[in-house]
C-alpha cells in the first residue's frame, strides 16, 4: 500500500466513524423525545376526561333550569 492508499482508507474511517456516531446520538434523541411524547399524550386524555365531564354538567338539564331560576 502506498502513502495515497494509507490516507484514503484513512478517510474513508473518519467519515464511517463520524457517521455512526451520528447516529448513535440521532437514536438516542428519539429514544428520549418518545418518552416526552407519552407523557404529552396523557396530558391531553386527562383534559378530553376534564372536557367530557364538563360537557356532560352544561348539557344537563338540571344546569339548564338553574340558569333559567337564576334569570327571574
Amino acid at each position: 500500500m502506498g502513502v495515497f492508499d494509507i490516507g484514503f482508507v484513512a478517510v474513508i474511517l473518519a467519515f464511517g466513524y463520524a457517521f455512526y456516531e451520528q447516529h448513535t446520538k440521532t437514536k438516542v434523541k428519539l429514544q428520549n423525545g418518545s418518552a416526552g411524547n407519552d407523557a404529552l399524550k396523557q396530558e391531553i386524555d386527562n383534559l378530553k376526561q376534564r372536557i367530557a365531564t364538563l360537557e356532560a354538567i352544561v348539557t344537563d338539564k338540571s344546569y339548564d333550569l338553574k340558569s333559567q331560576i337564576n334569570r327571574l
